[in-house]
C-alpha cells in the first residue's frame, strides 16, 4: 500500500513523496513556475531532499508496527533509540514527537494513533518536515502560520550572474533572484549572503535560501574575494570590510532594491555580515549571524596569540579556489601537526603552497594585515538589528561574545541572543561525544525566528520579534531553556574561587584545592612543559570541531597538568556567563603558553569540559607589542575562557585544571622566544603557578544566585 508525505522546506511546500511497496515516488514544486513537475521514481542516489528517504520508506513498515504506547523509551532492530518527547494536539486526537537520540542530524518522529505521520529534521538555520496530508497540525508548521510571517506566494526568477566590482577593481562574482509574480517596479528588500564556498553550492551558498524570494525577497548570493568565479587573492577576512560595504552599494542601485539589505550565514558567513557593518554602510538594515568567526586574536586563527592548529583542517580544504571538505579527512594529522618549521606544513602534506597561510605566517604579531580583519576595533559604525546565535561548544563562540559585547558598549538596541548546548554545527544533536543534553536540545523554530527578524526590519512588519526575553541560553546541567534581558544574566555575581595547595595532578583525585577563601602563604605549584609531548586537546580533526565537552579525567592525570579542585558541593552550583582566570605564574622560558580549563566533575571523577582559555605569555599585555618573559619573573594573566551556563549538582565538584599544552588545538609554543612560523628549535620550560596573600591565582565564575524557596 502506498503512503503520501508532503515536504516541507522551512514551512513552505516543495515536494510529494509517495512511498511504496518497492519504489517511492516523487514530484517537486517548480521553484520559477510555482506548479508541481509530473510524478517520477526516485533514483536511489537521490539527495536532494536532503533525507534518506529510501531508508525511510524501508523502515516505515516497523515504525508502523511498533508499539508506541508501551513505553516512553523504544529501541529498533537497527539499533535506533527514541524517546518520547512532546505532546501534540489537534483535531480531537493526541499525538507524540519522538525524539531521536545518539546521532547527528537526527530525524524525529510524529505519531498519531500508532502510526508515523510525520518526520522532522532541523539544521542550524533551516527545518524540514515531511508530513502525511491532513496531520500538518500535528507539527511544527504550526509555527508557520503566523499572519505576521511574509506569506511564500511567488515563484522564483533567477536573473543570472552580474558582475560586482569594487573600488579596487576586482571583480565579483554575484548572482540575483527575484520574486516572480510581484507587480512591475516593486521595490524589494534583499537578503545578502557572502560566502566563500560557492555561491551556488546547494548546501553552503545562496540556492539554499531560495526560500526567501518565495516570501517576496530579492536574493544576492556572491563569491567572496578569490573564491571560485571571483576574481582577486583568497586571503581570509582580509578585503571583507570593503568588499561588503561596495556589495551593500551594488544591491541599493539597482532598479529592484528598496535600499534595504538582510544578511545572513554561518561561521565565515557570519564574519562577512559584522565586517559589512564594520563599513557603517546605511543599507545594512539587518543581521541573522550563526556561530560568527570573530575577529584574528580573539578567535580564529590566532586565539591568544597562538597559532591554531585546530584551523589547519579547514585551511586544507581552503587550499584551492573551490572548496574540498574531502581534505580534511587524514589518517596522519599527528604526523601532519608535527612538521616544522610550521610555515612548511602545507608545501610538506599537501605537496603545494597555501597563499593565505603564507601570508599568516609573515605576520607573527597584530599588525596592519591582521586588522583588516577586525571588524570589532569599528563599532562605532556598527548598529544594525542583530540575531545572534551560536552554542556552548561552537569553536567560533568567541566571535559571538565579540559581536554581543561590543553592542552592548555603544548601547545598541534590538539585539537578539540565542546560546544552545550546540558546537559549531549548530542545532544539530542532542548529544557530543558522548555527552547528553536534553530532547529540548534542538529547536524547531530558529528558521522562523531568523524569518519573523528579517519580516520586522527589512520589510516594517510589527510582529513584535524584538519584544520579550533579550537572551535565550540552555543550562547545562539542568537542560533547560532560560532566559534573560542581558549576557551574562544581571542577577550573575562574578565570584572567585581561589587556587590553593598541592596543584599535582598524578594522584587519582590531585592534591590542589579551589574554594571561595583566599589563599594565604603557600609554596607555589610546578611542573615541566616540553613542547616535544604537550598535553593534549581532545578533539578530532578531521571533524573540524574544536571545542567540543569530552571527559579530561586521563589527561589530568599527567605530570604537566595542574588540577585545583573544590570539594564536593553541598547543594547545587549554578553558572551563567563568561569565565575568567586571573593566573600568577613565572617560566624558566622567554615565552610559553598558559591553558586555564573549567570542568565539571561527577562522583565517579568524570571531568566533562565546559570552559577554557588560552593565552601566549608574550602578548599577555598587548597582541601589537610582544614581550618576551624574563625568566623567572612572576607575571599576571589575565585569561577569558568561553562562555556557559551549567549547574553543577550536589555532591558534583568544580575543578580548574592549569596546563602549557593544546595539542590539535594549538601548535605547542616552543618556548624558545623566535618566530613560530620558522621555529625548529625547542625548550623545555619548567612553569610555577602561584598561589598566596600577594599572587592569589583565581578564577571567576558567574555565580547564579539560588532561588529562595
Amino acid at each position: 500500500m502506498e503512503q503520501q508525505f508532503l515536504l516541507f522546506l522551512s514551512g513552505i511546500y516543495s515536494a510529494d513523496i509517495v512511498f511504496g511497496p518497492d519504489s517511492i515516488r516523487h514530484r517537486q514544486k517548480r521553484l520559477k513556475q510555482n506548479e508541481c513537475t509530473d510524478f517520477a521514481e526516485l533514483a536511489p542516489d537521490n539527495t536532494h531532499y536532503e533525507l534518506p528517504l529510501h531508508e525511510l520508506g524501508q523502515r516505515l513498515q516497523e515504525w508502523n508496527v511498533t508499539d508506541w504506547n508501551a513505553a516512553d523509551e523504544v529501541r529498533t532492530s537497527w539499533g535506533a533509540s527514541y524517546q518520547r518527547y512532546l505532546c501534540v494536539e489537534a483535531e480531537g486526537k493526541q499525538g507524540w514527537i519522538w525524539a531521536l537520540q545518539e546521532e547527528k542530524f537526527p530525524i524525529d518522529l510524529v505519531i498519531v494513533d500508532n502510526q508515523v505521520v510525520a518526520f522532522l529534521k532541523t539544521g542550524r538555520d533551516y527545518g524540514i518536515i515531511l508530513v502525511k496530508p491532513g496531520f500538518e497540525s500535528f507539527t511544527p508548521l504550526t509555527l508557520w502560520q503566523d499572519p505576521g510571517i511574509s506569506p511564500a506566494e511567488y515563484g522564483v526568477a533567477h536573473l543570472g550572474r552580474h558582475d560586482v566590482v569594487t573600488r579596487d577593481g576586482v571583480v565579483l562574482a554575484t548572482d540575483v533572484w527575484l520574486p516572480e509574480g510581484v507587480a512591475a517596479g516593486s521595490k524589494l528588500p534583499t537578503i545578502l549572503v557572502r560566502t566563500p564556498y560557492g555561491r551556488i553550492d546547494p548546501v553552503f551558498g545562496g540556492t539554499r535560501w531560495l526560500r526567501f524570494v518565495q516570501r517576496g525577497y530579492a536574493l544576492v548570493s556572491q563569491d567572496v574575494r578569490g573564491r571560485e568565479d571571483s576574481e582577486g587573492e583568497w586571503v581570509p577576512c582580509a578585503h571583507e570590510i570593503e568588499d561588503g560595504d561596495d556589495t551593500l552599494n551594488w544591491i541599493a542601485a539597482q532598479p529592484w532594491s528598496d535600499g534595504k539589505v538582510g544578511m545572513i550565514g554561518g561561521s565565515y558567513g557570519g564574519f562577512v555580515q559584522w565586517a559589512a557593518a564594520a563599513s557603517g554602510n546605511p543599507h545594512l538594515q539587518a543581521i541573522v549571524s550563526y556561530v560568527t568567526a570573530g575577529t584574528p586574536f580573539v578567535d580564529l586563527p590566532r586565539k591568544g596569540g597562538t597559532v591554531l592548529s585546530g584551523t589547519l583542517a579547514w585551511a586544507f580544504a581552503m587550499a584551492d579556489r573551490q572548496k574540498n571538505f574531502e581534505a580534511t579527512v587524514r589518517d596522519d594529522w599527528d604526523e601532519v601537526l608535527a612538521i616544522r618549521p610550521i610555515r612548511d606544513i602545507p608545501l610538506k602534506a599537501l605537496g603545494k603552497d597555501v597563499h593565505f597561510w603564507s601570508e599568516w605566517m609573515k605576520h607573527p604579531n597584530y599588525d596592519e594585515f591582521w586588522a583588516k580583519a577586525d571588524w570589532a576595533a569599528h563599532g562605532e559604525n556598527i548598529n544594525v538589528p542583530s540575531l545572534l546565535i551560536s552554542g556552548w561548544y561552537d569553536d567560533d563562540g568567541m566571535g559571538t561574545t565579540e559581536a554581543w559585547e561590543m553592542n552592548e558598549r555603544h548601547e545598541r538596541e534590538h539585539l537578539k541572543l540565542v546560546l544552545g548546548p550546540w558546537y559549531h554545527q549548530a542545532n544539530t544533536t542532542r548529544q557530543i561525544h558522548n555527552i547528553p543534553f536534553g530532547n529540548n536540545a534542538i529547536r524547531y523554530d530558529l528558521d522562523v525566528l531568523q524569518l519573523r527578524w528579517f519580516d520586522r526590519f527589512l520589510k516594517g512588519t510589527l510582529n513584535q520579534v524584538e519584544q520579550g526575553a533579550r537572551v535565550e541560553y540552555y543550562m547545562v546541567g539542568e537542560n533547560e531553556w532560560k532566559t534573560a534581558e542581558k549576557w551574562p544574566p544581571a542577577e550573575v555575581a562574578y565570584t572567585p574561587f581561589y587556587l590553593h595547595g598541592n596543584g599535582r595532578a598524578n594522584t587519582s583525585n590531585g592534591d590542589g584545592c579551589l574554594t571561595l577563601a583566599e589563599p594565604g602563604e603557600q609554596q607555589y605549584d610546578t611542573y615541566v612543559f616540553d613542547p616535544r609531548d604537550p598535553a593534549p586537546f581532545l578533539i578530532d580533526m578531521a571533524e573540524n570541531e574544536c571545542s567540543v565537552p569530552e571527559n579530561y579525567r586521563d589527561v589530568e592525570l599527567r605530570e604537566d597538568v595542574l588540577v585545583y579542585t573544590s570539594e564536593p558541593l553541598q547543594d547545587d552550583v549554578v553558572i551563567a556567563g563568561d569565565v575568567y582566570a586571573v593566573l600568577y605564574a613565572a617560566s624558566s622560558a622567554r615565552d610559553t603558553d598558559w591553558l586555564v580549563r573549567l570542568t565539571d566533575v561527577d562522583e565517579q571523577g568524570n571531568s566533562i569540559r565546559l570552559s577554557d582559555g588560552i593565552i601566549r605569555a608574550r602578548y599577555r599585555h598587548s597582541f601589537a607589542q610582544p614581550e618576551l618573559l624574563v625568566p623567572g619573573k612572576i607575571e599576571r594573566y589575565e585569561i577569558i575562557l568561553t562562555k556557559i551556563a551549567n549547574r553543577f549538582k550536589k555532591g558534583h565538584r568544580i575543578r580548574v585544571a592549569v596546563t602549557s599544552g593544546a595539542k590539535n588545538l594549538a601548535f605547542p609554543n616552543h618556548n624558545t622566544g623566535n618566530d613560530p612560523a620558522t621555529d625548529t628549535e625547542y625548550v623545555v620550560a619548567t612553569q610555577q603557578v602561584y598561589h598566596n596573600t600577594a599572587y592569589p591565582s583565581h578564577v571567576k565564575l558567574p555565580l547564579v544566585p539560588a532561588k529562595e524557596e
